[in-house]
């Protein structure tokens, strides 16, 4: 019984390392996935991108520049 409470702890232990080493791998993954990709962008509508001025393609706004200074 001693041991099996000891086993059961030391894979308890094993597996709360291991998911704190993966969250770590995906905020760095979330990061990289939030930076805007065009820059110009529909004001209503901020999936719809672009690298060159335009018309949004869902209502025809016209596309704005991003704001690419650090705050």
């Amino acid at each position: 019984m001693k041991r099996y409470i000891i086993v059961l702890a030391v894979a308890s232990s094993v597996l709360g390392f291991a998911a704190c080493n993966t969250s770590t791998q995906k905020d760095a993954k979330a990061t990289e996935a939030a930076k805007p990709k065009g820059k110009y962008y529909c004001t209503m509508h901020p999936d719809i991108t672009s690298d060159k001025p335009g018309t949004c393609s869902k209502c025809g706004m016209d596309l704005v520049e991003r704001d690419t200074t650090a705050r």
